[in-house]
């Protein structure tokens, strides 16, 4: 039976360790495919650095130490043993080879342990070798902030691991030698150690480790919460620092005394010693800041605490990049033309759309196929036919979830259904006659409706939804796309994924539990293996000392698909500065390219003023490129990036209030407004949008949201992040009259449903088989006015298709409801307006079938106007059914 057991325990140690180097090796292959290679190694090497050298060193210093108290043990034993205290067999393995034995493998065991503790150290190690200044000094110690990023958490985890091997080490140590006393009992342990040198000389260094600790401690008040605000307060400077200071002493002092005692030997002393520190440590850590907290500062707390208040927002506005925002002040006119509003270019480019229940309708008209889906809708601007407009846009992924369950076969999920294919796009502002989107591009393959949109290579291997391997240039076709009643089929003519020989097939059906790789006869000298393929799993694989935000997005430039990732640089060691979450410092220092194609990834710096960028550029060399690299096809798309922005306007909503006086008041706090999404009440999103900003001669596009204060709904400001040009990432804060009353998101919302005619109507439609969907509220700056506009969507309750609607339309003290948006500007401002059915939509931008669609809807609406009396509308209809008829047989 013990052999059956040695031998299981010798398979069970083969086989860990063959998937150990299973996972090593195909990683290094992954990386090598990447194109980062030397960004594993560098990782790679640095933990184990640290973990060698951690370990070594306490190793060494334990088995000494162990080793030493060995020997003394020893001579104990082998006396003992001539008393006729203990027998021989006793004797024997309490001293000689055995216990030296004893003492390597405990050393050796307790070390592995130790290690498995300190690899994550490894990024702190590099930073602090490859620092860089911030040219900000904090106004206590007058150090750079440099060093409380790069060269504080090295300095803290060394002085944590230092601790924990002498507090390991003397315990086990103790333990030895109370071996010798078993028989004397608790009482008298304490004693026998106290007589001990090694002992005396450990608990020496202990607190020479503790004096350093607690100068550590003096720069880790700079991230105190014990004030009104994050960041050392008067208590931390006037009771804390000076206590800890006092530790200091009295902690080498100590440790002087215990050197000094080897003399003396007298073993109270180790005790007075450890009672004298506990009892400084309560009085100068507990009772004295808190006697210095009741009765000096909160009695008069805002004139002591002001000071270290303005330090606060000083630096919570530096590490958020918010000292850079530009203020203004938004005048708010009430008598705007109608002309003012209908030509500005906000208005042309008005985005309609909500990307919750477009995602729906894509799914419903362009989904092809069971297996595709639309994981998400993002927002990005082009520029078409001369004009730059807003549109939205999703990718066709192929989803393996989706399919069958009797097409789940082996074959068809890793050899046949391998991408996705292709993409939707329309304009955020036109709608069809049946309420449906226009688009731009569509179908399979991709229909561009404008040369600058085509796509040569629509095909996705490395998406959001390409989580599992798949091989491509197998002896199996791939399927590419449906084409009526067949299909297409497609080979791999790209540069992802990795060979597949004999070596490699074998490492992957180890790393998968996939048998098949190696038996199947479907792979031949071209076939490829791709895996790890989803483009956040690939960015957090390659950059995981970066964040990444949460919404990807797709982008066409040069005839193919591109994601684009935005990367951040954060940190919690950014001294004085409020902390959100574990993060109180944040910069968009990288974007992040990756061909859904080929799945090459390319990082650009996109901030080079950020010092922890310069810190991992010179830690990893060549793996960042700057951002003039880029080519201008993509440039042209990257954005402000959403998670930041959220981030920076829940810092705003504070730290706008930079006198000290107002902060500590909250006088003019801000909040988030609420707004209705479908029927619940949710926090308002930011929002893509584009404007011509107040003072600006083009629009751009940017990222907007409104503030409202935080005990009542109006608006007080909004900000908008811009995204284009030379004015990407600057931040302008727009703020209202306070003597005006702007109405803010929710009250907007509240007269709605006060409207009669409006509620009564949602609730009809509510009841009628369908579903009312509120889509954002859009809060529009024009010409010194704000404009509401909110999208209805209804969709049946036996279809998942929504349809856009109504629009209404709010400004000032009047709101309507209209099926256009430009019918409702005109009952707004009380001009004869006849209602569009589709906005804007520029005839050109159709497909002749669409044209021929339009015309037979405007021959509807003629006759419908013509049987209701309407003879102005039909007018109207009439003559642009004339115009389309002609441009349709090319008549002039």
């Amino acid at each position: 039976m013990d052999y059956k057991l040695k031998i299981a325990g010798i398979l069970l140690i083969i086989a860990a360790a063959v998937l150990t180097l299973t996972g090593f090796f195909t990683e290094i292959m992954w990386f090598k495919s990447a194109g980062y290679l030397n960004v594993f190694w560098i990782i790679l090497y640095s933990r184990w650095a640290v973990r060698l050298i951690s370990g070594a060193i306490f190793f060494a210093f334990l088995y000494f130490n162990l080793l030493l108290a060995g020997r003394s043990l020893s001579r104990v034993w082998s006396l003992k043993y001539r008393e006729g205290i203990v027998n021989d067999a006793i004797s024997r393995a309490l001293s000689g080879k055995w216990m030296k034995i004893f003492i390597f493998l405990f050393s050796l065991v307790m070390a592995l342990i130790f290690t498995a503790f300190t690899s994550t150290y490894w990024l702190a190690v590099q930073k602090f070798l490859h620092p860089v200044s911030f040219g900000i000094i904090d106004p206590i110690f007058k150090i750079d902030i440099g060093f409380y990023i790069f060269k504080l958490p090295f300095l803290q985890a060394v002085y944590e691991l230092a601790v924990s091997a002498v507090s390991i080490t003397m315990f086990s140590v103790a333990l030895l030698y109370i071996t010798t006393h078993v028989e004397e009992g608790p009482a008298r342990w304490l004693f026998v150690l106290a007589r001990e040198k090694q002992v005396t000389v450990l608990l020496a260094v202990f607190f020479a480790l503790k004096a350093y600790g607690y100068r550590l401690s003096m720069f880790n008040l700079l991230y105190s919460p014990r004030g009104v605000a994050f960041g050392a307060s008067f208590t931390d400077i006037h009771a804390v620092l000076p206590g800890l200071k006092i530790l200091m002493m009295i902690s080498i002092a100590l440790a002087f005394m215990l050197l000094i005692n080897l003399a003396a030997k007298r073993p109270r002393l180790l005790l007075w010693t450890l009672g004298i520190l506990v009892a400084a440590s309560v009085l100068l850590q507990g009772i004295y800041p808190a006697f210095i907290q009741q009765f000096q500062v909160t009695p008069n707390e805002f004139v002591k605490e002001e000071p270290y208040l303005k330090t606060n927002i000083e630096f919570t506005l530096k590490a958020y990049g918010l000292d850079r925002v530009e203020r203004k002040e938004f005048p708010v006119r009430e008598n705007v033309s109608a002309d003012a509003i209908m030509n500005s270019p906000t208005v042309k480019t008005l985005r309609l759309w909500d990307y919750r229940p477009l995602q729906q309708t894509y799914n419903q008209l362009q989904r092809i196929r069971y297996y595709y889906d639309f994981n998400q809708v993002d927002v990005d601007r082009y520029t078409i036919n001369g004009q730059l407009r807003q549109v939205m846009l999703a990718a066709r992924e192929l989803d393996q979830a989706r399919l069958e369950e009797r097409a789940k076969t082996w074959v068809n999920r890793r050899l046949q259904y391998t991408h996705g294919y292709g993409l939707v796009m329309s304009p955020v502002n036109t709608v069809t006659a049946e309420g449906l989107p226009n688009f731009f591009i569509k179908d399979i393959p991709p229909v561009a409706g404008d040369p600058a949109l085509k796509v040569d290579e629509p095909r996705i291997y490395f998406g959001e939804l390409t989580r599992d391997y798949v091989v491509v240039n197998s002896k199996t076709p791939e399927f590419d796309y449906p084409s009526g009643e067949s299909n297409v089929y497609n080979e791999y003519r790209g540069k992802g994924g990795i060979p597949l020989n004999i070596w490699s097939r074998l490492l992957f059906a180890m790393r998968f539990w996939d048998y098949k790789l190696l038996v199947s006869n479907n792979f031949d000298a071209n076939s490829r293996i791709m895996f790890d393929r989803d483009i956040k799993t690939m960015t957090a694989k390659i950059a995981p000392f970066l964040r990444f935000d949460r919404d990807p997005y797709l982008v066409v430039a040069k005839g193919r698909l591109y994601w684009m990732m935005d990367g951040y640089t954060t940190t919690d060691r950014y001294p004085y500065s409020e902390p959100i979450n574990d993060i109180n410092y944040i910069r968009n220092s990288v974007k992040a390219v990756i061909d859904a194609y080929n799945g090459t990834v390319d990082f650009y710096i996109a901030d080079d003023s950020d010092p922890i960028i310069k810190s991992y550029s010179a830690i990893f060399p060549d793996m960042f490129k700057p951002m003039i690299s880029m080519p201008e096809e993509l440039k042209a798309h990257i954005r402000y990036p959403e998670d930041l922005f959220l981030m920076q306007a829940r810092i705003y909503t504070l730290y706008h209030m930079e006198d000290a006086r107002v902060f500590y008041n909250k006088e003019d706090a801000w909040q988030v407004p609420d707004e209705i999404y479908g029927s619940e009440r949710n926090k308002m999103e930011p929002y893509y949008t584009i404007l011509q900003l107040p003072g600006e001669s083009k629009p751009e596009q940017v990222l907007m949201l409104p503030f409202t204060p935080s005990t009542i709904e109006n608006m007080r400001a909004w900000m908008a992040a811009r995204s284009d040009g030379e004015n990407y990432g600057k931040l302008v804060v727009y703020l209202f009259p306070k003597d005006k009353t702007v109405y803010g998101p929710m009250q907007i919302e509240a007269r709605i449903n006060q409207d009669s005619q409006i509620s009564q109507q949602l609730t009809l439609w509510d009841q009628r088989g369908s579903r009312v969907i509120r889509g954002n509220l859009l809060v529009l700056p024009i010409d010194s006015s704000i404009l509401y506009v909110r999208p209805i969507f209804i969709q049946g309750e036996q279809s998942q298709l929504p349809e856009l609607s109504r629009i209404v339309v709010a400004s000032g003290e009047h709101v309507v409801m209209e099926r256009t948006f430009e019918a409702a500007l005109a009952r707004i401002f009380g001009e004869s307006a006849v209602e569009k059915t589709v906005p804007t939509v520029p005839v050109e931008e159709m497909t002749a079938e669409e044209q021929i669609k339009r015309a037979a809807t405007l021959y509807d609406e003629a006759i419908k106007a013509q049987r209701e009396g309407d003879w102005a509308a039909y007018g109207q209809k009439i003559n642009e059914l004339g115009d389309l008829l002609k441009k349709l047989t090319g008549k002039p």
